[in-house]
């Protein structure tokens, strides 16, 4: 009566023996396997150099496990941020960067990673100069400017003399611009639904927020148009009044436009 029993079992074990030793011939290999750390290295740029970002990113990810714990391995996570950058992969890029400045808080390298992760905040959001769309970044969601804007800070102000201070600067003065014009598109927008204590209040975020920016021109003079239509006299001819001395030549001060064409970025 065991013999049956027992014959099955067997097979059974067989099967299962022969199902194990199936799955293992045709697991995948890794082709790195018998690669040197510099082969690893060599490729992966070649990769990257090649466009093929994503193969670039798993090339790195191995090189910076066997090669934990030295400099090769720092450089290796900075790498990867870039493919993972360049791939469009953002969150992952800036959960890199954010892991490498934890674990190297005083790496030399640390104002890259810096500059880096501004712009990869600043590309989700704004779009990088050659990229730009018809689409006026001001009407966008300002959250991932204004990330972008605090890294670049953080990097001109720890290292002014960095080798990417000067475009980090030319970036923020960007993001500012851009900043104040959000202010300025949603004042509009109130101007233009009869709302003019909400506009009042948005210009007037612009104006003390933003010095400098382009944007107050006609932050000032929606400011003049919302206190005239609220009857606050007093305050609307000191709106206008600031709007002569600061910009003596607008149109605004002959009742004119200044709309224009396009996006106010499209004249860098």
């Amino acid at each position: 009566m065991q013999g049956p029993k027992l014959s099955f079992r067997l097979v059974t074990a067989t099967l299962l023996v022969s199902a194990v030793f199936s799955g293992c011939s045709t697991a995948p290999k890794d082709p790195t396997a018998g690669w040197s750390i510099q082969k690893i290295q060599s490729e992966a740029l070649d990769e990257r150099n090649a466009g093929n970002y994503d193969k670039a990113v798993t090339l790195l990810e191995k090189l910076e496990g066997r090669a934990a714990g030295t400099p090769l391995a720092q450089q290796a996570q900075l790498d990867k941020a870039f493919a993972q950058y360049k791939a469009g992969d953002l969150a992952q890029a800036q959960a890199t960067l954010d892991r490498f400045m934890k674990t190297h808080p005083a790496s030399p390298a640390l104002d890259y990673a810096l500059y880096l992760k501004g712009l990869t905040a600043f590309n989700d959001n704004l779009g990088m100069f050659g990229f730009l769309s018809q689409q006026n970044l001001s009407e966008r969601d300002q959250q991932a400017a204004k990330e972008s804007f605090e890294s670049f800070r953080d990097l001109v102000t720890r290292f002014p003399d960095s080798r990417y201070s000067p475009d980090s600067r030319l970036r923020m003065t960007y993001i500012v611009n851009s900043l104040a014009e959000h202010e300025v598109h949603v004042a509009r927008y109130y101007l233009s639904r009869g709302a003019h204590l909400a506009a009042a209040n948005r210009a007037q975020t612009a104006i003390t927020d933003y010095p400098g920016a382009p944007a107050l021109e006609e932050a000032l003079h929606i400011l003049t148009l919302s206190y005239d239509a609220l009857g606050m006299h007093d305050l609307r001819d000191d709106a206008k009044r600031v709007l002569s001395l600061s910009f003596p030549q607008s149109a605004y001060l002959a009742g004119g436009s200044q709309s224009k064409s396009g996006p106010w970025w499209k004249l860098w």
